[in-house]
């Protein structure tokens, strides 16, 4: 029997929770099965920063977890997933994280992708940081997760918002080897018809 293909998204409260959205609308189309965990406090930054309604966002994922669920099937190292993204990622949960603190079932997920050596994602939105802050980052990084912040691509010239977080969360799927049309990249354009943002045209030799 087939195992099937499943991803974790974990959305935090930090500003971005549009991040965690996008996924689940990107991946809609694929046959990856999604899990998403909503903390309290993502959802209070949902209705800050969207029109979503909740209900609209969980029926977007295959399977809602609670994120008081300690007992749910993602916190067992048993369970298999492609790896676990969560978008974004709150400074509280990078420290949890990044110390084993496992009290809610988005932490819980993470410590489990990372004792099963499995891919974990965390898009940390913050700025500026603090010294404590990039601790966090390093020993998360040492425990194996990946830190990748939603930083533009500039060189895709996105004409709007919504193309910058697409791009974004297109070069985050990258890292679980999911491929998806709307990810621009370097190169595909011709070059020498780039203009750069001085609005003048590049000197060839």
């Amino acid at each position: 029997m087939s195992q099937k293909d499943r991803l974790i998204i974990g959305i935090t409260g930090a500003s971005g929770v549009i991040y965690g959205i996008r996924f689940l609308q990107m991946l809609k189309a694929t046959p990856i099965e999604t899990h998403l965990i909503l903390s309290k406090a993502a959802e209070r930054t949902i209705a800050y920063e969207t029109d979503f309604k909740i209900r609209d966002i969980k029926e977007m994922a295959d399977v809602v977890h609670d994120n008081s669920d300690i007992g749910a099937s993602i916190a067992s190292g048993s369970f298999r997933a492609r790896g676990m993204v969560i978008a974004p990622c709150s400074m509280k949960s990078l420290a949890e994280v990044a110390n084993g603190v496992a009290d809610n079932l988005i932490a819980r997920a993470a410590d489990v992708m990372l004792k099963e050596r499995r891919r974990l994602v965390l898009m940390a939105r913050e700025t500026p940081l603090h010294a404590g802050h990039i601790r966090n980052m390093a020993l998360a990084t040492e425990n194996g997760a990946i830190i990748a912040p939603p930083v533009p691509a500039f060189y895709a010239r996105p004409q709007s918002l919504d193309e910058m977080v697409t791009q974004s969360c297109g070069r985050i799927l990258d890292l679980f080897d999911i491929d998806l049309p709307e990810t621009a990249r370097w190169g595909d354009a011709d070059a020498q018809n780039h203009i750069p943002v001085t609005g003048k045209p590049r000197k060839t030799d």
